[in-house]
């Protein structure tokens, strides 16, 4: 039986190289890509079991990928992976095909867990009830829907949210929080 495969698409390379060597170690077999072009070229020669996407890539973002990796490759499983998670984000992936959706930072062992249930069977939806999103989660979340709406303008994002524009910045300067 051959190992899993899995297509890593990160445009940040010491984080890329550094996970999979860390799935590698987990026994799957990792081919790596930091650009679209790349990407699709590899899911096309490889055809992976799963497909890990960041959102945020320098050419394009993780939804067109997603998008091309599909048309190549319609078996394999997609996975966005992102430091700038949201609702609406986390919806427009579902419908555009991705499977699961997770937030930086994260580790092997929770990416590994994450396959496991795709490959288990379990939709994004049974996962989402398991767990409430606490709120700091949600607050972080509405920053980030409202930062989107206003295009990035943290004066205008600050204004709409009613605080001030250096809270907001702190904010922003921190991780997500996990659940």
């Amino acid at each position: 039986m051959s190992p899993r495969s899995i297509l890593l698409v990160d445009d940040d390379e010491p984080f890329r190289e550094r996970m999979a060597r860390a799935l590698r170690t987990r026994g799957f077999e990792v081919f790596a890509a930091g650009d679209h072009a790349s990407a699709v070229q590899m899911a096309t020669v490889h055809q992976p079991d799963f497909a890990i996407l960041d959102l945020r890539l320098p050419d394009t973002n993780g939804h067109e990928v997603a998008r091309d990796i599909t048309l190549v490759s319609a078996e394999t499983k997609l996975v966005m992976l992102t430091g700038y998670g949201s609702i609406v984000s986390a919806v427009e992936a579902i419908q555009r095909g991705v499977h699961q959706y997770l937030t930086k930072p994260l580790d092997a062992d929770e990416l590994v867990a994450a396959l496991d249930r795709l490959d288990g069977g379990s939709s994004p939806d049974d996962v989402s009830r398991d767990s409430t999103p606490s709120l700091a989660r949600a607050e972080w979340e509405h920053i980030q829907r409202v930062l989107g709406d206003t295009d990035g303008n943290i004066s205008e994002t600050a204004r709409r949210l009613g605080i001030a524009r250096r809270t907001l910045q702190l904010k922003l300067k921190k991780y997500p929080p996990r659940t």
